[in-house]
């Protein structure tokens, strides 16, 4: 059975003593379902989170690293450094990382080895914008995306890879993705990583919905056969949203 996972990705939110107080909140909740719980906050606050949440049920991981294992990269932070503060599993390919920093595929296969190279886990995100999805070009865009970053390695790497489906149309947008389709575009990456891997490697992989879960819509979501979890945005701030979507199985 395929895990199933809860990642709240806090991106550039939350001070040092904003962090304490969300864990605290966090640590107050109770889980009742059976998916592994995630938070993902800013480097600065990496090594306080994980001391806070040691012992808990709630893994602490990262938002995003480098390539290279150290040099002159200002501003960057590498695996072993990640490692350092209890930290082994990374965000990468977030849209975010995509549009504003622009990381491309080629760049997003070498963070892909230096993490496996390092013992990493890693929530790999994907997923097409409007344009390609009004024009009919999403699932293209999408299949470039995960062959271009992943379908280099081999197949016992995805035992230490999640794949993270965003519709960045639908996010913030104004526009909603609705389960059905969700559930499309999952059926469509299984089928993808099957056509490269088989069905035993692609029914193994979790593949995690990141467009807009919310506590009201997540229960429909997780229901649908091949999604597997959600990367969780905005609502990853509140504690009770948080745990609320997390217990949605």
């Amino acid at each position: 059975m395929r895990k199933q996972i809860v990642a709240g990705n806090w991106k550039m939110n939350n001070d040092l003593a904003q962090t304490e107080a969300l864990i605290t909140e966090l640590k107050k909740q109770t889980k009742t379902s059976n998916a592994a719980v995630m938070v993902a906050p800013t480097f600065t606050n990496l090594w306080q989170a994980y001391q806070s949440l040691k012992g808990s049920n709630i893994e602490v991981i990262a938002q995003n690293m480098h390539f290279a294992k150290n040099g002159a990269y200002t501003g960057e932070v590498s695996a072993s450094m990640l490692k350092s503060v209890g930290v082994n599993t990374v965000i990468l390919g977030h849209s975010e990382r995509r549009e504003y920093f622009n990381e491309t595929d080629d760049m997003l296969a070498k963070k892909v080895d230096a993490a496996l190279e390092s013992g990493m886990n890693i929530i790999f995100c994907f997923g097409e914008v409007l344009e390609d999805r009004k024009s009919g070009n999403h699932e293209k865009v999408v299949e470039e995306q995960i062959k271009n970053a992943l379908f280099h390695l081999d197949s016992s790497s995805f035992f230490n890879i999640v794949l993270a489906y965003e519709p960045v149309w639908a996010i913030g947008t104004g526009e909603t993705a609705t389960p059905e389709q969700a559930q499309d575009m999952h059926a469509f990456i299984r089928k993808t990583l099957a056509n490269k891997y088989g069905a035993n490697v692609a029914e193994t992989v979790s593949i995690l919905y990141g467009g807009s879960v919310k506590p009201n819509n997540a229960q429909e979501i997780f229901s649908k056969p091949d999604v597997d979890g959600g990367l969780i945005g905005g609502a990853s701030l509140n504690a009770e949203d948080f745990f609320a979507i997390a217990n949605a199985f």
